[in-house]
């Protein structure tokens, strides 16, 4: 049994890896087997009905050969170090999972020895969870860069969800602060994920696959290397669209580590935030990473990217509520994906008033501007004084974790990212 210093090692080095979301698995449990994750999936966050659900987020080992400057596990730091074998992580993920404290485990390790005996060691965890344990929950399987391709993939008949994090937005960067890793050795991993995917869904045919049913993740580092927003957006966009990814994770740069050619200061959080509001844009909205910043441009943090897009593209405003179509509806500042096609299915029975509106919970206060209906409008012409009055909007905004009591007036927006 693991002792309880390393578990708290090894637990909290693992705390810097963001990449845990719902799993969208549906792997449910066999006869005689323990654990499921077909209800809901696995997070450190709250499911679209509030539930908030957990996992074992623990790494094999912290004791690092590489030596990546932001790292506080790297080679050269004076950390505690510790490790746990397979039958300790298995016996750890039985022991919770059986007092109810976990739903599933997200398994990551720092490079103990070599990629490939590092892999292995990881590969054999699941593989005894799975067969020997009979272990139905989820598993989200961190990968190792230049771990050899055949122990990539039958980690991947095993897992639920597997992420590479690029980490640094550059091949620039990786060469300056992470000088064992570069680009190829996290892009190749994931793009040979996504074929054998791809093939394994094909396949199935009308069944579910059982490679990696929830995909792929990745997460870069924000603000530790001097890239734009704009490259980070178009680096998102090309893989979402190259290897299908689930989700793109941004992590505020925070100076765990000290070193020269690292910024002193944290990042902060609205930075992170404001990637996030743009992601889903790309995601859900139909926007392009070249719409809504330029290649050397930041996001403003006065406003969302959906208001910064607007604001440069007055031109196209006032819509009309009553004809323009769902793609213009998306775009306008206030009305969100529900929004719109609650709006699509009301006016094929009345046209629709700013009353109607407001029932439906578009926020008025912001889509005013920037709409008519029936032909009148509500809101300020003057460009100049549309950024300031969002701008003001913006400062009042309050972005904080959902209680389990909030309302579902207070709570729409957070849960559905409506923007």
């Amino acid at each position: 049994m693991i002792d309880a210093e390393r578990l708290k090692i090894l637990t909290e080095s693992a705390k810097y890896d963001v990449s845990c979301s719902s799993s969208g698995s549906a792997r449910a449990n066999k006869k005689g087997g323990i654990g499921n994750a077909s209800m809901g999936g696995i997070c450190h966050s709250f499911t679209p009905d509030g539930r908030c659900i957990s996992l074992l987020k623990i790494l094999m080992s912290n004791n690092c050969a590489y030596n990546c400057l932001y790292c506080p596990n790297r080679a050269e730091a004076d950390v505690p170090r510790a490790s746990a074998t397979p039958d300790e992580i298995c016996e750890l993920v039985l022991a919770f999972y059986k007092r109810n404290y976990i739903e599933g485990l997200f398994l990551s390790s720092a490079v103990d020895g070599s990629p490939n005996s590092t892999m292995e060691r990881m590969l054999e965890t699941v593989i005894k969870l799975r067969k020997q344990h009979n272990f139905n929950g989820y598993i989200h399987l961190k990968g190792i860069p230049y771990a050899d391709k055949l122990l990539t993939r039958r980690a991947a008949m095993y897992a639920d969800r597997m992420s590479f994090n690029v980490e640094l937005p550059s091949a620039n960067s990786l060469k300056l602060l992470a000088p064992q890793k570069t680009k190829e050795s996290v892009l190749l991993p994931m793009q040979q994920l996504s074929l054998e995917k791809s093939a394994a869904d094909a396949e199935a045919g009308k069944h579910r696959s059982h490679f990696l049913p929830a995909g792929q993740t990745t997460q870069m580092i924000v603000g530790a290397s001097p890239e734009s927003d704009g490259r980070i957006l178009r680096l998102s966009e090309a893989m979402y669209r190259k290897f299908s990814l689930k989700r793109v994770y941004y992590s505020s740069y925070v100076p765990v580590v000290r070193h020269a050619l690292l910024p002193e200061k944290c990042t902060g959080l609205l930075r992170e935030h404001r990637l996030y509001q743009a992601d889903w844009l790309m995601r859900f909205y139909g926007f392009s990473a070249e719409e809504i910043a330029g290649e050397g441009e930041n996001l403003p943090e006065e406003y969302d990217p959906k208001c910064a897009w607007a604001l440069k593209h007055m031109q196209f405003f006032p819509v009309e509520i009553n004809r323009a179509p769902l793609e213009t509806l998306l775009r306008v500042p206030g009305i969100g994906s529900m929004g719109a096609y609650k709006i699509l299915r009301a006016r094929k029975y009345t046209a629709l008033t700013f009353e109607d509106l407001a029932k439906m919970r578009i926020v008025l206060k912001r889509a005013r501007h920037f709409i008519t209906c029936g032909g009148k409008f509500y809101g300020t012409e003057n460009p100049a004084a549309v950024r300031t009055l969002l701008a003001l909007e913006s400062k009042e905004d309050k972005y904080e974790q959902l209680s389990m009591f909030s309302t579902p007036e207070t709570s729409i927006s957070a849960l559905t990212g409506q923007l």
